[in-house]
């Protein structure tokens, strides 16, 4: 126990919740030991408020630096949007600069919004698609944020969200007139569309969607939504807030050759910085116009300076092909590990937003012994990796003996019955859950 676990304890008195994000809880990792605050982080290396290093090898602040932490290149950029102020009454010339990048880099569209958070784009996505069709139902699939919008497919019956967000998410605060605004299919489910498309194809304002869900997308399925989307006179939406420039540089789906009227970006576009992007086709986007969408910080100088720095760099160093390449090198790692040690687990996921879950009577009990005993040998590990350009082939090398020793010790704390008496602590959360002291 350490300064971190202490203020996190503090935390849970002053902020509702403890964290301001949920996929940060100290409970979603390793309760009661999780290091929960950082001191300093630079490239894959994260200090705690005890001055203990580790290598991130987990989540890379829940994908957003995939250049590393502490990019210099961009850094450096940054400061300089600084040292000419951040903010003026005037605007900043690069979020101009930018829009030019993001349709270069997606020639199918033509304008650019911004906002600072993902939760915000998609917002400002449903709002231009609904002003723009004068329509209000919105058919989703996969998880877009916390605002009143999508949270409203859970009015009525909680559990509609479950495949989509976090089980048991109850939309208390969000008004019941919205009961019925949110519709939800399954990713691949064409005959659970065909009945949104049936019965509400002329109420349609918007069918926002992940391109792709923890592996490579079914191109027939996005040609299907495609097509059905412009039949019916909707938006099509593309959320690649986590999914855009982790396969290529851009959107996701500029690999399938399958495009939107709108695309929404964050994370990983700007290298930790806060910045979102809405990006679209220019009569979509115009619809903007008609209703109010405008805030102070969405103009000023160093999310959009980042952004340009983190692309450019990207680019220039074919990151993709970094990224790609680590990532596989550890699924194939952990799949190997788990069958030397004779531990039966599951790896899933895009090569860099890779994913494994060990099988048995309680897996979430096991992951967390997992994160236990990989802090213990200085990682923050997870069942999750989001690999960033930092990560390099040292770095796979010696997880991968620490990885092969900890599963060993998994498999033969099950075989003894003693896997749960080796916690210091509680299991880990699965998802939502009302945090108590």
């Amino acid at each position: 126990m350490g300064k971190g676990q202490d203020l996190y304890k503090k935390a849970k008195t002053l902020i509702p919740g403890g964290t301001q994000l949920l996929s940060k809880r100290p409970e979603m990792f390793l309760p009661d030991h999780w290091p929960s605050y950082y001191s300093m982080a630079q490239g894959i290396n994260v200090w705690d408020l005890d001055g203990n290093k580790f290598i991130d090898m987990s989540i890379m602040g829940v994908g957003a630096c995939i250049l590393g932490y502490a990019d210099p290149d961009v850094d450096a950029t940054v400061y300089k949007a600084i040292a000419n102020g951040s903010m003026c009454t005037l605007n900043c010339p690069e979020e101009v600069e930018l829009a030019e990048l993001l349709c270069e880099l997606h020639p199918w569209a033509d304008m650019a919004r911004y906002a600072r958070t993902g939760g915000e784009a998609a917002a400002m996505a449903i709002r231009i698609a609904r002003a723009a069709t004068g329509r209000d139902t919105v058919a989703i699939c996969g998880y877009h944020g916390w605002h009143d919008w999508y949270l409203a497919a859970n009015l009525g019956d909680i559990s509609t969200l479950d495949g989509h967000l976090l089980p048991g998410l109850a939309p208390a605060g969000v008004p019941r007139a919205l009961k019925g605004t949110a519709l939800t299919f399954n990713y691949g489910d064409k005959e659970a569309f065909k009945t949104i498309v049936d019965t509400h194809g002329s109420s349609l304002a918007a069918i926002i969607m992940e391109p792709a869900r923890g592996h490579d997308a079914p191109l027939d399925f996005l040609k299907y939504i495609r097509s059905e989307t412009s039949r019916v006179g909707a938006v099509f939406v593309f959320d690649e807030i986590t999914s855009g420039f982790r396969m290529c540089c851009g959107g996701i789906h500029l690999k399938y050759g399958i495009y939107p009227d709108i695309a929404i970006f964050a994370k990983s576009m700007s290298n930790g910085y806060p910045m979102a992007a809405i990006l679209g086709k220019r009569a979509v986007m115009e619809s903007a116009q008609n209703s109010f969408i405008s805030s102070t910080y969405w103009t000023e100088r160093t999310g959009p300076a980042a952004a340009i720095a983190t692309i450019q760099k990207y680019r220039d160093r074919k990151v993709d092909e970094h990224i790609i390449y680590i990532g596989k090198q550890l699924q194939n790692l952990w799949q190997e590990a788990a069958d030397e040690a004779g531990l039966p687990i599951h790896v899933s996921g895009l090569p860099t937003l890779g994913h494994f879950d060990i099988k048995g009577d309680d897996p979430l009990m096991l992951r967390t012994l997992f994160t236990q005993l990989m802090l213990e040998r200085g990682y923050l590990a997870w069942c999750q990796f989001k690999v960033s350009y930092a990560h390099k082939q040292e770095h796979i090398d010696a997880y991968k003996s620490a990885c092969y020793e900890v599963f060993k010790i998994i498999h033969d704390a099950i075989r003894q019955g003693l896997s749960r008496g080796m916690l210091k602590g509680p299991v880990s959360h699965s998802g939502f859950k009302r945090l108590v002291d």
